[in-house]
Parts: structure tokens; sequence; C-alpha cells
């Protein structure tokens, strides 16, 4: 064999040598980002009742391999809590949420019924629990944090946003949101949002940006307030409770995931952009992976109702 002939292996081998390595090195990078579950209720604690259990049981069931658990708010029915020994938090959180796979941090807002007691117990009760999550009000949780470097979480807190809240002057709600600067709020989801480098960001707060829920529909200040920064910063969701049911819209290059069914629900029927919705007691569980983001919704008897994607923008 000649020298030549010699050479052109060699020079092809290490070509075809080089290919599998980066081919490995590639797929090397994808294994270390493993797609992340987590899952989605909201406007649930009430004792266990109105299928609160019932939909706890499921989400337990489900939760295996789930990462964290993330709570849209009216965490607790109907006048929050008062202190963070609270008899609600064994009634209607530790005791109903008690599956071994739902031991994991659950990442938390603040609704509009939390705020007819004392929001600060929330925050307080995350001082000493091995899996309430709440710094604050309004908060990041980085990707790096959760296992998950393509995903940035910002949890907000909507109900001072909400201007009937302010002149309900005889309830506990009115003096709660009046101690929350409005203007710091949005500043600073401005600012995080244009910061985080993240492909994937999502918004989670209480109350609804677009909704077909009989109660509510959409929220004005979160449409006025918070939608603008969701464009602006190409936020691909935004993970909602108040309304109680299931739904999915996508409007404006935003996806609404609404997750308020965790324990009662009520109507609810499609609008402009609604790809799901039902009214149906249950969860969402969302996976999430650098390059796709997919959605199910389960109900209070383990049924899946709905698959679908969120969409990259």
């Amino acid at each position: 064999m000649s020298d030549e002939h010699l050479n052109r292996r060699a020079v092809l081998g290490g070509i075809a040598g080089a290919a599998s390595l980066a081919a490995l090195s590639q797929s090397l990078r994808a294994a270390a980002v493993p797609a992340v579950n987590f899952l989605v209720v909201g406007d649930w604690g009430r004792d266990g009742n109105s299928h609160q259990r019932e939909v706890a049981m499921q989400m337990g069931n489900a939760a295996a391999g789930s990462r964290f658990v993330v709570s849209v708010g009216d965490n607790f029915y109907d006048n929050g809590v008062a202190s963070a020994t609270d008899p609600q938090w064994r009634s209607s959180f530790e005791a109903i949420y008690a599956a071994p796979s739902l031991q994991v941090p659950w990442y938390v807002a603040l609704g509009n019924h939390d705020y007819r007691g004392t929001p600060q117990a929330q925050i307080d009760y995350a001082k000493t629990s091995t899996r309430w999550r709440m710094p604050s009000r309004y908060y990041k949780v980085a990707g790096i944090e959760i296992g998950a470097p393509h995903l940035d979480l910002f949890f907000i807190d909507t109900s001072p946003l909400v201007h009937k809240y302010r002149q309900k002057v005889e309830e506990n709600i009115a003096a709660n949101v009046a101690t929350q600067d409005v203007d710091a709020q949005l500043r600073w989801l401005d600012a995080e949002l244009g910061r985080s480098t993240a492909p994937w960001k999502l918004v989670i707060g209480h109350h609804t940006l677009h909704s077909g829920g009989s109660a509510h529909g959409d929220t004005p200040e979160v449409v006025e307030l918070i939608e603008p920064l969701l464009k602006k910063h190409r936020v691909q969701a935004y993970i909602n409770g108040h309304d109680h049911d299931l739904q999915h819209i996508r409007r404006g290059g935003v996806d609404c995931i609404g997750s308020g069914a965790g324990s009662e629900v009520r109507p609810v029927a499609p609008v402009d952009g609604t790809m799901f919705c039902a009214e149906r007691s249950g969860f969402a569980s969302i996976t999430s992976s650098p390059d796709a983001m997919r959605l199910e919704f389960r109900d209070f008897t383990g049924v899946s109702l709905y698959r679908g994607a969120i969409a990259r923008g």
C-alpha cells in the first residue's frame, strides 16, 4: 500500500473521528440538560374539600420525577392565613399534599384571598418549611436553581395591581395591597426580564391575563400593565389561577395557562385564542427542555384532559 494511500486513509479517519467526537460532544451537552417537569395548581386551600384532596392525590401520582410545584395563589380560603402557625397550614397544605412525590419545593404566588389574611405569614412560613418557597411577594427563580438553565421563572404579585381591591375599605385586603409599591414591582419585572438570558421565560401570577372564565375573564390591569412587558421581552407564557378552571389560550404571541382548578370549579367558555378549556377540578403538568415545552391538564380522577405545546416564539 502506497504512502499516499495510507496518508489519505489517516486524513479521512481523522475527519470521521472528529465528526464522531463532535456528535458525541453535542449528545453529551444535550444529556447534561434533561427535560424538567413541574406541576401547577391554584385556588386550592379548602381543608381538603371540593375535590382538593382528590386533586392532591392525582398530583402525587403524576409528580414522580417532577422537580417542583408552582402554586398560582389563593392558597387559603376564604381569608388567607393569620400567621405562620395558623392551623390551615396543616389542614389545607401539609396534610393534603402529603404524597412523598410532592415533598419537593413549592414556589408560590399570592392571590386575592391570601390578601384577606396576612400575606407576610406566607413569607414567614417559608423561613421554616422544607418545601414552601416565597422569599418575598414577587421574586425570580433562576433556572440554575432548579437544574434548568434554559428556563427562568418570574413570580409576580397581582392583587396590588387591581384597582378595586384598594377601594374595599371594609376588608383587610385594602390595607394589605396599599403596602405594595406597584411601580417598583413593574420596574423590577421589566429589569429582570431584560436581564434574563434564558431562552424560555415564564411569568407566574394569580390574576388572569386572558380568560374565558365566567367569574372573572380578562383582568384589565394585567392586560394594561403586564402584557406589554411579556411581549417586549418575548415571554412565552403567563401562568395564572383566579378563574376556577383549566385553560390554554394563545393570543398575541403569549400562551396563557390557567390552572385555577385545585378545588372548586366554575363554568368556562372559549374566547379568542382558546386552544382548550374545561370546568373540571385538576392541575397542569409542564415539561420543559431547551428546545420545547409541553403542557398537560389532568383532572381529579387522573384522566388526561388535554396535551399541547407552548410556542417557543
